[in-house]
């Protein structure tokens, strides 16, 4: 028996390890069809998590997907009013953002479809626990929704998407603009900035919490739900090597979930690999009456060795664009005194060690930056707003620097005058930003990618309009050009890696407090 267990690779010695365990706790084995109906996941879309769907016509006309969720297919398939106890290993398949292709996701979880009691709320946590232990050393880091909505109520309706935005980055810069625009007290203001940037082990960052949501009754009533919570995971037999840690950048989509979440990370994989919670709304958006909690846990980066380089594994390793920027971030660590003097030298290499403060530092393309820190071969970068707004990378946005600051704007000919009665021709090096902006205008384009000299495209009458950063203008003054119309403002921003934050937390905030000083 040995020797067949010996045979199985690592994912499916977990896999069995986990079937046992969900057995032994009255969870029944699920199986969905690869393929339903499309428009199930179209109406839910917002739950994937922006994810891609594979589409097809089936043989009766329908539109078909590829399953890119278990979730939402045991919720469809629940009866109204009828309990489920369930747990499932499945295939799911979503697109990879950065790669664009489609990727196949070996998934476990399990479900519990009911009236939730406190019993089963702490029942399917110590399983996330336990699940996450099988497959290495690592945190669950905890929030809840009662207390992203009590953040929330304080702003109009119009700017609580971009609240909850601010939360989920730990951007406290985007959180001062919303309370100013707000007009809330300096007080208030800098209490939601501290609890925008609090997180950490649950026992030594709860009392803060408690204290900066002391003014918020819905807030405080989600946070006493996770200190019952925390209390009585402590008593119980769980496994050493997982920490409990208190969170609010953990955000699933506020539309379906109604409580508790959790999200888990290992230290062998560079980001998230287990997402739960509670989410009695997505049962209430399909006509169901019972509540629901659940996981569901990655795969497949178990027995999977993440490439490092041993000599530098001790170190914290920064990107930094390229250039100007480049130095000036550098300079304005060495005056925070963050970083030695003297490390980067005058050639051709791209990677620079300061030995002192065990620091590395690679030089990148700017719009490589965050690619880097969102793979996690960098632990910290610095990119531009307009990068971030483009590529969507996910990271924790922490810290606008106050560099490079410009503003992304649609500029044309000064003697432009637009046709409606045809789709705008658009050149940019930002298609994405673009394309968003002018969905939003309801406005029809026609988008022309560049990768340089966008102003020379409507002097030759490529496109009608261009849309770019602008720093001065003097460039398109110059080419007789001018802004017709601001997208956003941008400027250099410090990302972290989501689950560097969780393992390196301590040595990134000592860094990240000391520039602040200096801004």
């Amino acid at each position: 028996m040995e020797e067949l267990w010996n045979v199985l690779k690592p994912a499916e010695q977990v896999e069995l390890k986990l079937r046992r365990l969900y057995t032994q706790h009255h969870f029944s084995p699920y199986h969905s069809n690869n393929f339903e109906e499309y428009r199930n996941y179209q109406q839910n879309d917002q739950f994937l998590r922006g994810s891609s769907i594979i589409t097809f016509t089936g043989t009766d006309g329908r539109t078909m997907a590829l399953k890119p969720d278990v979730t939402l297919s045991i919720a469809k398939n629940t009866p109204s009013g009828e309990a489920r106890r369930v747990y499932y290993v499945e295939d799911v398949y979503r697109q990879d953002r950065q790669a664009g292709e489609y990727q196949k996701i070996d998934q476990i979880g399990l479900e519990l479809i009911d009236q939730i009691t406190w019993e089963d709320q702490l029942e399917v946590v110590k399983l996330a626990w336990e699940s996450l232990a099988q497959v290495g050393k690592g945190t669950l880091d905890l929030s809840h929704m009662g207390i992203l909505d009590g953040i929330c109520q304080r702003f109009p309706e119009a700017d609580r998407q971009k609240v909850l935005h601010c939360l989920r980055d730990k951007s406290s810069h985007g959180m001062d603009a919303l309370t100013e625009k707000a007009g809330l007290s300096a007080t208030e203001a800098e209490k939601l900035a501290k609890l925008v940037r609090l997180s950490g082990d649950f026992e030594t960052k709860y009392q803060k919490a408690k204290e900066l949501l002391a003014e918020y009754p819905q807030a405080q009533a989600g946070l006493a739900e996770l200190k019952q919570l925390y209390q009585a995971l402590q008593k119980e037999q769980l496994s050493a090597s997982i920490r409990i840690r208190l969170d609010f950048s953990i955000l699933n989509d506020a539309d379906y979930y109604s409580g508790l979440l959790f999200q888990g990370f290992i230290e062998e994989a560079r980001e998230t690999i287990l997402y739960g919670g509670r989410y009695d709304r997505l049962m209430s958006r399909q006509g169901k009456e019972q509540g629901a909690i659940g996981f569901g846990m990655k795969l497949n980066h178990v027995g999977q060795k993440v490439p490092t380089d041993n000599e530098s594994s001790g170190y914290l390793n920064i990107a930094l664009p390229k250039g100007r920027m480049g130095d000036a971030v550098y300079d304005l660590f060495t005056k925070a005194g963050v970083a030695a003097q003297g490390v980067f030298k005058d050639n051709r290499q791209l990677i620079f060690c300061d030995e002192e403060n065990k620091l590395r530092f690679f030089l990148v393309k700017p719009s490589d930056v965050a690619i880097y820190v969102e793979h996690g071969v960098a632990d910290i970068g610095v990119v531009g707003k307009d990068i971030l707004m483009e590529s969507k990378a996910e990271v924790i946005e922490f810290l606008d620097l106050h560099m490079g600051v410009c503003r992304l704007a649609v500029a044309a000919r000064m003697d432009f005058e637009e046709d409606f009665s045809r789709p705008l021709r658009v050149s940019t090096k930002y298609p994405q930003i673009t394309r968003q902006f002018y969905q939003g205008l309801g406005r029809s384009v026609e988008l022309i990618q560049l990768h340089g000299s966008i102003e020379l495209a409507p002097l030759l009458g490529l496109s009608d309009v261009i849309v770019d950063i602008v720093e001065t203008g003097t460039t398109l003054k110059e080419n007789d050009l001018e802004v017709i119309q601001d997208i956003a403002p941008s400027s250099a921003r410090l990302v972290i890696n989501h689950a560097t934050w969780r393992f390196k937390q301590e040595r990134i905030q000592t860094v990240i407090e000391k520039v602040r000083e200096q801004l």
